[in-house]
């Protein structure tokens, strides 16, 4: 049997569940026994089946950006990720000469490979991703000088 205290509205009571059979409680409120019909309980959704999936199966998830130091000097244009993703592709070189216009990395995001342009003609100073980086919206990708 459990047992419950109750204050409502000042008053006090104990409220003793003796058990329960289907919809019926029997239960003793300050000792007054009492048949309490239950209201219809919801179903029980059905049971979730698990499967084993093999390790082949499983896409690897993309390891995070490394947080390097943004070293950029005044007069340096910084390439922003404009929206969170995965790097999939990086094709210029820390020294390498860029035009505004040069496709420099793919970001891949809701599975759209999104080119990232150098936005500004310059010497590629760092690169702040590797390929296979998830980064969110606002990383620091590049830094052109």
């Amino acid at each position: 049997m459990k047992e419950y205290k109750y204050k409502i509205n000042g008053n006090d009571y104990t409220v003793a569940i003796d058990n329960i059979e289907g919809d019926m409680a029997h239960i003793q409120v300050n000792g007054v026994p009492y048949d309490v019909q239950l209201p219809e309980q919801p179903k029980a959704a059905p049971a979730v089946k698990r499967v084993a999936v093999s390790e082949t199966t499983v896409a690897a998830a993309p390891k995070p950006a490394a947080r390097k130091a943004a070293t950029a000097a005044a007069g340096d244009y910084v390439i922003e990720s404009p929206l969170p993703g995965v790097i999939k592709d990086i094709f210029v070189k820390v020294g390498q000469q860029v035009k505004a216009s040069d496709v420099v990395c793919i970001l891949e995001a809701m599975k759209m490979g999104n080119e990232i342009h150098a936005g500004k003609d310059g010497v590629v100073k760092s690169i702040e991703v590797s390929k296979e980086d998830s980064v969110l919206e606002g990383n620091t990708i590049m830094i052109i000088g």
